[in-house]
Order: structure tokens, then sequence, then C-alpha cells
């Protein structure tokens, strides 16, 4: 199999062969470049192997370039990294033998050959690997069978599934992104064995779990992921909310849809449009606490009452759990997911100037990822109700424009702040306080005053004389 490479990627292949020669190495490009070289897919990132000092092998490939660019190494995993001014990055190791115990994910290492290091490769398609050695230089080296797997688009362990997912418990994670990433299929024998030994990931750090799990939300279409993490019994050890929401209930011919399936049709939705992690995760987590407020009503059926409220104060929790980022990355997320039903609801109703701005003002700048959320959140089987809900959110979204236009109140700040307020009631930090500044935007976003310091002031000291204070500074 001929390998199409870049002028600049074949220079660099040179360079890494001549060192190697010099230094009396065999060395080998290895991984991911070639998988993604044979499937027309962009990579920056190249591997490379050498039987030898691959930490020596870096530095003496470094003298070959012009500006010499600098290595980084770390000697006590015998790894060496280059990073190009093309951005292209350069990683050296030595090829090595591995073996594990069971209760632990630290391997035993020691150096090993080609063959071995492609052994312990976490499946046939990362196993391939291109000779820069002088007898067979450009010659794929493919004892797996990875370059037809990719043909067929399977995901496969080279060994057998058994020894890969003990050796390292996180390719069965691995296995379900580069599935859900690529739009593979598992080979039967490793989804078994992923299946099998689902409880072994809980040696795993969260940290790395988690890092997979973003991975897959990121992926083109995130449902593959999720949908194959639930079957293997992998989602309600490492998510177990996510799960709950799984399955419909029936009471008196009375069902509710499946919420499992309806959130990954959301994240399927939303990922058509946004390559934002973070509003991906509001879409994973905006129905989170579904199973928490289901509730049957006589005459009435199944309801979800305060699903918004309830979801909003569990994201920081299930952000501490994953080890997700708890600052601003969170706060995102818990906005998105108490604020989703609000766009929708005003569908419901004749929309009122002062709930568009209510609307407009909570979402702030965030106005249009939440349209967006609430836009994904529109699903159904009846072709026909999608149409028709959608089309009354945009009429929605065109209302907020006009409003927004006439208001500018996305970034509004009040004319009269809290430290004014207290300057003219000769008033501490305190209640009433916080009462006249909730007063004056209430009625600022309700339209009984204008968006002026006049009208604010007078409404202000208004407000103030019926709470029994005195203008002392006015």
């Amino acid at each position: 199999m001929k390998i199409e490479l870049t002028t600049t990627e074949s220079g660099i292949l040179e360079k890494v062969a001549r060192a190697a020669r010099v230094l009396g190495m065999e060395s080998y490009l290895v991984g991911g470049f070639v998988r993604d070289k044979i499937m027309n897919r962009e990579t920056k990132d190249l591997d490379f192997v050498c039987v030898g000092d691959a930490i020596q092998w870096a530095k003496e490939i470094s003298k070959l370039f012009y500006p010499e660019p600098r290595v980084d190494y770390y000697k006590n995993f015998g790894t060496a990294h280059i990073r190009l001014s093309n951005e292209l990055d350069l990683e050296f190791v030595g090829a090595r033998k591995e073996s594990y115990r069971s209760d632990s994910r630290k391997p035993e290492v020691e150096q090993g050959s080609i063959q071995d290091d492609q052994e312990r490769r976490d499946f046939s398609i990362n196993a391939l690997a291109i000779s820069l050695n002088e007898k067979d230089y450009g010659e794929l080296v493919d004892p797996f069978n990875g370059s037809e797997d990719i043909m067929q688009k399977i995901i496969r362990t080279p060994m057998g599934p058994e020894r890969s997912f003990s050796d390292d418990p996180l390719r069965m994670m691995r296995a379900i992104r580069f599935a859900s990433q690529l739009g593979f299929s598992i080979e039967e024998k490793t989804w078994n064995g992923i299946v099998e030994m689902a409880d072994r990931i809980k040696i795993i750090s969260q940290e790395r779990i988690t890092d997979e799990l973003n991975k897959i939300i990121l992926s083109s279409q995130p449902s593959v992921g999720f949908d194959l993490l639930f079957r293997s019994g992998l989602l309600k050890l490492i998510f177990p909310p996510m799960v709950e929401l799984a399955g419909a209930e029936y009471v008196d011919g009375h069902g509710h849809k499946d919420n499992f399936y309806h959130t990954l049709k959301v994240l399927d939705n939303i990922s058509l449009h946004t390559n934002d992690l973070w509003l991906r995760w509001a879409a994973v987590l905006h129905d989170i606490a579904k199973p928490a407020t289901k509730k049957f009503e006589e005459g009435h059926g199944w309801t979800f009452h305060g699903h918004e409220v309830v979801g909003g104060r569990m994201v920081p929790k299930i952000f501490a759990k994953l080890k997700l980022p708890l600052h601003d990355e969170m706060r995102f997320v818990r906005k998105m997911v108490e604020l989703h039903l609000r766009p929708i609801s005003l569908t419901k109703e004749n929309i009122t100037d002062s709930a568009i701005r209510r609307l407009i003002f909570d979402a702030g700048n965030d106005l249009e990822s939440l349209m967006m959320l609430c836009d994904a959140d529109i699903t159904s089987k009846n072709k026909q109700k999608v149409k028709r809900f959608q089309e009354n959110f945009q009429l929605v979204r065109q209302r907020c424009r006009e409003v927004e236009e006439k208001d500018h109140v996305r970034n509004w700040q009040p004319p009269v702040d809290g430290e004014e307020i207290m300057k003219m009631f000769g008033l501490s930090p305190g209640k009433p306080v916080g009462i006249l500044k909730d007063a004056l935007k209430d009625a600022m976003l309700d339209g009984e005053i204008e968006n002026t310091r006049e009208a604010a002031l007078a409404f202000v000291t208004r407000k103030a004389g019926e709470l029994g204070l005195e203008l002392k500074n006015p």
C-alpha cells in the first residue's frame, strides 16, 4: 500500500532516518499518523519508534533542522519531543515490551523490538508502521492487518482483548471513542471483551476517563459513542446519572419518551452547528434532573416540573465528580441547563416585550448559545410537529432581535447602581439596598419606566419613600 506524503513530511522522514543511520538504529514511523494518512485525514502528530535510545536519537535529529528546534525529553520514560515551527509535533520513543499486574496500570518496561512495540498497541489500526530503514525504506509494516481493518472500518485489538483491556482498561473507552470519531464498528470479539471486562475501568483515574468522554462528546456524531458506552455497561460505571435517563415508564397507557435517547438526539443536533465542548456538555445535561422530578399526575400524564432548576443544582456536583473545570465552564453549563426551557415556553403564549427583555437580560452574551440549545431540543418522530415547533421558535428569535435593537438590554447596567443608592439615602450595605436595586431592574425590564437616568432616579426616590427612607444626598 502506497501512502502519500507531503514534501514537508517526506523531508522530515528523511532527516529522522538519516539520524537513525548515524546512530546505527532501526527506526519507524508508527501509529496514528500512518492510520490517518491511509484514511486521508489531516494530522500534525508524528510518532517515531527506534530500537535504542530515543532521547539520543531526538538530539541527533534536531541538529539536522535550521533553526535547530528545542528537544524536550523525559529520562524516566525514555521519550523525547520536538515541536517544529510549522506546528508539526514529533514524538520519539524506544521500542519496548510491557507487562502488567492485574491490579495496576503501571507496566514493567524493558527494551523490545518493533514487533514487541506493535503488539502492545491498543488496536490493529494503530499498530501500523512505516520502515525508515535503508533496506526497506517506506514499506508498510502491518503484522495485524490494520490497513485491511481501516478499509473494512473495524476496531479490533491486535492481541486478545482480554490481554489488551487487562493491560490498560482505558482502551475499552478508546475503542468506543474511535468508533464514534471514525464511524467504525467494533469487531465482535473485541466488543464482547469490553462487555465482560467493563468493571476493570474502576482502576483508571477520573482524569483519563473524562478526557476520553470529552473526545466522544466532540466527535461528529457523539450519540454513537454514548450508545456504545451505555450498551457495554461502561456508562453506568463512569456516569450513573446519565444512565438513569434511560427507559420509558407507562401508567394507564400514558408513557413518557426515553430521555436518554432524546438527550443523544439533542447532542447530535447541536453538534451539527458547534464544536464548543461546553455547549455540547449543556446538551448532555439539559434534562439530567428528569428522573429526580418525574411524577405521574392523574388526568394529565407524566410531568418533570422544575427539572431545569434541579438540573442546574446538579451541574456543580457532576463537574466535581468528573474532574471538569469548576469555574467559567461550569457556570456556563449550569446557566444553559437552568434557562433551556425559557425560550421554548415563549412559543406557547402571546410574547410580551417584558418576557423577551427578561430572557435577553438573563441570558446576556450567551443568548445565541441558549437559542442553539433550544433549537436542538426540538425533537420528535413526527416531522410536521418538529416543523411547526421550529417555525414558532423562529418567531421567538425574531422578537429577540427586535427587542434587543430597541431596548439594548443584553448587557444592561442600571443607570443608578447600589453605591449611588446607599449615598442617596445614607444606607449601609443590606436588604433595603437590594430591594431598591431589584425593583429598579424589574421596572425597567417590565417597561414600567424608560431606560434613562432621570426616570431611574425618580423611580428609586419614590420606591424608597414607600419603604420609609428619606433622601439624604439628592
